[in-house]
């Protein structure tokens, strides 16, 4: 069960990174970029000393914004 919590709360963060980062991007897409996003999310904020907590809300913030600096990060060598 917990996998599939983590799918979901991945495809969510994905997909809100997506929306902010104005990026259209396939389920299976936004839900790589989630996980990974919520693996470098978790990372960047033990780096800045920060916690949130460990329900729903708190692990969708954290994959968010690690989603989103991750979408940041590739646009960096994105050719224009």
């Amino acid at each position: 069960m917990g996998i599939l919590v983590s799918l979901l709360i991945g495809a969510l963060a994905g997909f809100l990174a997506g929306k902010i980062m104005n990026k259209g991007m396939g389920l299976l897409v936004c839900i790589l970029v989630g996980i990974v996003g919520g693996v470098l999310g978790s990372w960047v904020f033990s780096l800045l000393g920060l916690t949130a907590s460990a329900s729903f809300w708190g692990q969708l913030l954290v994959g968010t914004a690690g989603s989103v600096l991750l979408l940041f990060i590739l646009s960096l060598f994105k050719k224009k």
